[in-house]
């Protein structure tokens, strides 16, 4: 510009430029605020850090009160922080009970109703604190170096309950080093290893150590008493109707970091801290629930039948560990959240079926109803303990179109469920978003899958548009009817979103998920092309601008359906598992070495097939492979294989590592970033923009 107006020597020119130019700029400006007020009525990007959530609802034991944990995006130092909120039971008095830039978290009543336990991080670790509702004043209880966890409040509210990690200070290999020179700066120590399993992602390199109980005095806190003991770790403390006993979860035997999943239910004297078996069989048992008047245990567990993955079931027993009996079996998916009615009349429980979560309840005569109803998830639900709660619960709903919201409701009024805290509602008032459909396919072998089609925001049946088919991770998980904001931002920028649960998922059965033992990734992919094919079919799908991504399992399944077709325009693998022969001895555990029946030493040939290294040589699809750096559970290492091979074929292909994550990203701006890549790479690969550059401001919403 300025070099223009050297240009102009006469002062009616230069004032005549000016005028032109502030026009110009104008007008600039009017498009580009008439495009933000377009873009206002979808779910564009913007709206990613301004989403809150609501969580970890606990309804107090007279049923009046519900606290809540509500966390949202601090965007000045890129994290999620939360404080507790509580409401009354008609939605009046909603407010604010704790505050601060930390994380506050796992809100439990205490058996008066006046005082909540929680988990406060302020410096990187969490530590028991305890908030007297009257006059939200807060006593810090612990002052670990680990975090406490399995919150519980013994019957008569003195004491409190938690899992904490102990130390294992027993020396491995004992050495001793020449004494040091004064003021010397020698390197670290070595870190000596010999469990199965030295990290965990999300957490780094695990200390030498285990789980214990501890109990803490909920007035003064204090030193910790310590319940359990030995090389054994100890989870879900639960206290007896007397006060008396804990009875906790572990494999308390011989060699228990070989036992796959083979927990035990033990009784704890806490007076003598003499420890007995409650459950002997081979499988799980975990999960201990005593009835209100102590008699009667009921768990959570399965038979040992080396599935890659059990279903759960729920079984009774007394207080003894006698008249054990299959309560509820059979189930669609693992029990959640078992608890008591107050009355003892039986248990209720979250469950998982074909895309929804629902509440049951079986009676103690082993009748079964189910009690809440619809095509919604409800779920992290709680139950006034009392009698005087008369059955009131929280929980949070989210639909299609609804974030998570905090909802109440009676048991025995379930259909009359009301609304109480909606953080959402400002954020999402006149987006419009996209409409899913249901679709059930049939797969190649006959087998019936469910999946969801998400139609663009502004749908027109006379145009077509872009498909992405978004696999999901696990494998052994479920996609669902809740909100999802990837999704509908794929929706608001013009794509059909496909999300399916192919063989494997859970919400289906046990045989459901056997359906990939030993065989994944096999007929699962099989599933997926039949859920694409069912939507191409109905004719509003662009057959030429497909798309696919998943992170996780869905990576894996993501690079192995590149190596096995070509009709997706461009595919992103995020987190995949790339080579199971290098996977099985490098990810953050022992387990997956069970997805196969024989050793990668024993029979290597059993990972190649499987991996999708093996299928490389044929892929035609542009590929991004996208990572964390500190990724645990699906390392770099697993990426950077795939990216080189495609690299040294000549593929067409990208390696996005972002730094300091893990599977999980923490980061906001790192979530976000996720979904810009993933729309930026299939701008630039669709046909309808072939050779043409892309201009991100306009094609990511």
């Amino acid at each position: 510009m300025m070099t223009m107006m050297t240009g102009l020597l006469r002062s009616s020119s230069v004032m005549l430029f000016l005028l032109v130019s502030l026009s110009v700029m104008a007008l600039a400006q009017s498009r580009r605020g008439a495009e933000r007020g377009a873009d206002k009525g979808t779910l564009n990007k913007e709206t990613f850090m301004d989403m809150e959530s609501v969580s970890n609802p606990a309804i107090s034991p007279d049923g009046r009160q519900i606290v809540f944990t509500r966390s949202w995006v601090d965007k000045v130092k890129d994290e999620r922080v939360s404080n507790l909120w509580i409401v009354d039971i008609d939605g009046s008095r909603t407010r604010e009970l704790t505050s601060g830039p930390w994380r506050d978290s796992q809100p439990v009543w205490s058996p008066d109703a006046k005082r909540i336990a929680f988990l406060r991080d302020r410096d990187g670790t969490n530590q028991l604190h305890v908030l007297w509702v009257d006059t939200r004043e807060a006593a810090q209880l612990t002052h670990l170096e680990q975090a406490p966890a399995g919150i519980n409040w013994s019957p008569d509210g003195k004491l409190i309950a938690f899992t904490a990690f102990e130390a294992d200070n027993d020396p491995i290999l004992a050495v001793r080093l020449p004494e040091k020179p004064k003021n010397a700066q020698w390197a670290k120590p070595a870190v000596i290893v010999n469990r199965l399993a030295w990290a965990a992602d999300g957490r780094g390199p695990l200390p030498q150590g285990f789980t214990q109980v501890y109990t803490i005095d909920s007035v003064l806190g204090g030193t910790p008493r310590q319940i359990t003991s030995g090389k054994y770790n100890h989870n879900t403390p639960e206290w007896s109707a007397d006060g008396k006993t804990i009875y906790v979860s572990a494999i308390r035997k011989p060699d228990a970091e070989y036992l796959r999943g083979d927990t035990e239910i033990y009784a704890i004297d806490l007076k003598t801290l003499a420890v007995k078996a409650l459950t002997t069989r081979s499988g799980a048992d975990g999960n201990p629930q005593v009835s209100p008047d102590g008699r009667w245990i009921t768990y959570t567990g399965y038979d040992e039948q080396k599935f890659t993955n059990h279903v759960a079931s729920i079984y009774l027993m007394d207080n003894a560990g006698g008249s054990k009996k299959l309560w509820a079996g059979k189930l669609p998916s693992s029990p959640q959240g078992v608890r008591w009615a107050p009355d003892g009349s039986g248990v209720y429980y979250e469950m998982e079926e074909q895309g929804s979560s629902h509440i049951y309840f079986i009676s103690v005569d082993g009748k079964t109803r189910q009690i809440t109803k619809g095509t919604e998830i409800l779920d992290a639900y709680s139950m006034a303990s009392s009698a005087q709660g008369n059955g009131q619960v929280a929980g949070i709903r989210t639909s299609f179109k609804a974030p998570g919201t905090l909802v109440t409701f009676n048991v025995k009024d379930p259909a009359n469920m009301k609304t109480l805290v909606d953080v959402n509602e400002d954020v999402l008032a006149g987006v419009r978003l996209g409409d899913a459909e249901e679709l059930w396919v049939t797969s190649k072998d006959g087998l019936k899958v469910q999946g969801w089609l998400i139609k663009p925001v502004d749908f027109d049946p006379a145009k077509k548009y872009p498909m992405v088919l978004w696999i999901h991770g696990g494998p052994w998980s479920m996609y669902s009817v809740a909100f999802n904001w990837a999704f509908q931002n794929f929706s608001a920028n013009g794509y059909g979103v496909l999300y399916m649960n192919p063989r494997g998922s859970t919400g289906y059965g046990q045989e459901f998920v056997n359906g990939i033992q030993y065989s994944y990734p096999g007929k699962d992919y099989d599933d997926l092309m039949a859920g694409v094919d069912a939507s191409v079919a109905k004719g509003w799908i662009d057959d030429k601008n497909l798309f696919v991504c998943g992170g996780s399992g869905g990576g894996v399944l993501t690079a192995w359906i590149v190596g096995k077709t070509d009709r997706f325009a461009a595919a992103v693998s995020m987190r995949p598992v790339i080579n199971w022969h290098s996977f099985v001895g490098t990810t953050d555990g022992p387990n997956w070495y069970y997805q196969f029946d024989k050793y990668p030493w024993e029979d290597p040939m059993q990972y190649a097939v499987r991996s999708p290294l093996h299928y490389v040589a044929n892929v035609k699809t542009p590929t991004m492979v996208m990572t964390g750096e500190a990724d645990l559970r699906t390392p770099m290492r697993q990426s950077e294989e795939f990216y080189r091979a495609l690299k040294m074929l000549k593929k067409e292909t990208l390696l996005v590592r972002m730094p300091d994550e893990y599977h999980g990203w923490r980061r906001p701006s790192h979530q976000l970033l996720q979904q810009l890549y993933l729309m930026a790479w299939f701008e630039k690969h669709s046909n309808k923009n072939k050779g043409a550059p892309v201009d991100t401001d306009t094609s990511q919403k």
